[in-house]
């Protein structure tokens, strides 16, 4: 019997290069990567095909590319180009260029895709314009009275959110009674637009209605104070934040609830948490959404939870423990940049891409210890890695390789933007008043991957693990005295002859082109990041 003849295998390498990039264009691109190391033939077809450069670039950068974008006419290899600039951009801006916008009186203030939105309490108004706007950006420009978002005129508003990515305003209410005492009974959030005040054409109606929360006053328990409320949105959800201080016969306690609506579908929601806060401060809870589907709860530990459906309560997926006890604590992530629905068109409109909600950021800012947690997001995505263990994870299991820890004195020194850090350390040992530092020099920090493997340049290189020590943590079981974390990053060192006083950034934002500083009086100072060569893209587009 004669022996079947068998044919050779055609190897990826003996294709045409045109077949070999289409073939790797679908790998994920540390798989690129990985490939071009293989054999000089592989290499060569990566460095001359742009196509792929730009997938590594977007990987590494932890972007995701926006199709069907307004510029369609700009090339790969342009849109390559720009992607490498605007990154090295980062670490060569001049920290003395900058512009200054006068800021009218507010009660809260926050920037937002490139727009300043403020809220003044007393007169219940709101005012959201445009930053520096360019000629080629969507803008919201208003200034206006709530009044006519209230369904009760004796109602008292405790928060308000613009997001002007989806032309979305809310606002939480509460009814006042002739004693200006808060009606527990008739707590609202109110939805608007920004441009025009009227119903928004994607809610479900203009008022979302609470639930009762679990654990609230009952029997012989008494209700001393309303508390705070807290109003947060990402996509179709929103979510409203209270706590409670409960009297008992012989000792109070702090109560807090969670409710979250799909504003696009239902006014009413049984999407409820509720739990008592330990220690009995209500700064010692926080809560952020993590892409559409996604909340994070920091206390002593950090609770994940997936929202899929608004009505059941949401799904506990893993709960992630923190090394030290905490007295407040505040979550810090920036939601710029990020198309968060298919629903949301006008980020689409203006850029080529967005940044990955699965690949970003977040800053958990402690106090008492006074620590500053820098999280890479991707551990909340990649359960993975923690089968077996998804009810209690211990620190040392997750924190070290996907975290970085800093000491600072003020919880006003940190800003995060997709995966840029920008912090503010003391510049000397010199103290002033209480002991606080009189000067302040900034860092910007660079968590990419791309920025790690080559910005040697332009950057201190940070891959070794760095340890601090912990003088401040209450003594308590499994408590940490030090902490060793090693998370990659690039850091820049901004000119060391500017400095700032303590109030020289008493609220400081960064997003993918500006850093904001505000220093505490009616200025706000915008420096510009964009590169000379993406300055240049948009003067041709505009003229185009």
């Amino acid at each position: 019997m004669l022996q079947q003849e068998t044919k050779p295998t055609a190897q990826l390498q003996s294709l045409a290069t045109e077949l070999q990039s289409h073939i790797l264009s679908f790998l994920p691109y540390q798989d690129i990567l990985r490939c071009t190391s293989v054999c000089k033939a592989l290499r060569q077809t990566y460095t001359s095909c742009s196509e792929l450069q730009y997938i590594v670039e977007l990987g590494g950068q932890r972007l995701l590319p926006v199709l069907n974008t307004f510029d369609n006419r700009t090339s790969i290899s342009e849109r390559l180009q720009l992607l490498r600039d605007n990154a090295h951009a980062w670490f060569n801006f001049d920290i003395h260029s900058f512009e200054s916008v006068t800021i009218p009186v507010h009660s809260k203030m926050w920037v937002v895709n490139g727009h300043l939105c403020l809220w003044e309490r007393h007169h219940d108004s709101t005012t959201i314009f445009p930053i520096l706007p360019k000629s080629s950006q969507y803008t919201i420009e208003r200034d206006w009275s709530l009044m006519s978002l209230r369904s009760d005129l004796n109602a008292y508003g405790f928060d308000v959110l613009m997001d002007p990515g989806q032309n979305l305003m809310a606002v939480v209410y509460a009814t006042v009674d002739d004693h200006s005492q808060w009606d527990e009974e008739r707590i609202y959030i109110n939805l608007g637009t920004l441009d025009g005040g009227g119903i928004h054409p994607q809610a479900i109606g203009r008022t979302l209605f609470r639930s009762e929360l679990l654990g609230m006053p009952s029997g012989n328990r008494t209700s001393t104070g309303l508390g705070k409320l807290k109003l947060k949105c990402f996509g179709r959800h929103i979510a409203l934040w209270q706590s409670r201080q409960i009297t008992h016969e012989y000792f109070d306690e702090r109560l807090w609830g969670l409710q979250i609506w799909d504003w696009q579908h239902s006014a009413t929601s049984s999407c409820v948490l509720s739990s008592t806060i330990n220690p009995a401060c209500e700064d010692a809870i926080d809560f952020c959404f993590l892409g559409n589907d996604r909340l994070l709860v920091f206390s002593d530990d950090i609770k994940l939870y997936l929202v899929e459906d608004t009505s059941q309560a949401p799904q506990l997926l893993a709960c992630f423990l923190l090394p030290v006890s905490l007295t407040r604590i505040q979550c810090i992530y920036s939601m710029d940049g990020i198309a968060h629905s298919s629903q949301s068109q006008i980020l689409a409109q203006q850029t080529m891409w967005t940044l990955d909600p699965e690949r970003q950021l977040l800053s958990v800012v402690t106090f008492s210890p006074n620590l500053i947690f820098i999280v890479s997001t991707r551990i909340f995505f990649d359960l993975d890695l923690f089968e077996g263990m998804l009810e209690a994870i211990p620190w040392n299991n997750w924190g070290p390789l996907n975290a970085r820890v800093f000491q600072v004195p003020s919880r006003h020194n940190i800003s995060v933007g997709g995966n840029r850090v920008l912090l503010a350390s003391p510049a000397d040992d010199a103290t002033g008043i209480w002991y606080f530092p009189k000067k302040f020099r900034l860092h910007v920090m660079d968590f990419t991957p791309l920025a790690v493997e080559r910005r040697e340049g332009l950057g201190r290189v940070v891959k070794e693990p760095s340890t601090i020590e912990i003088n401040e943590s209450r003594t308590g079981e499994g408590l940490a005295e030090s902490l060793t974390t090693s998370l990659p990053y690039v850091e820049v060192v901004l000119d060391q002859d500017r400095t700032f006083g303590y109030r020289g950034f008493e609220k400081m934002w960064i997003d993918a082109e500006r850093i904001y500083f505000y220093h505490g009086s009616n200025q706000l100072e915008v420096i510009e990041i964009t590169s000379s060569a993406a300055v240049a893209a948009n003067c041709i587009t505009s003229s185009n």
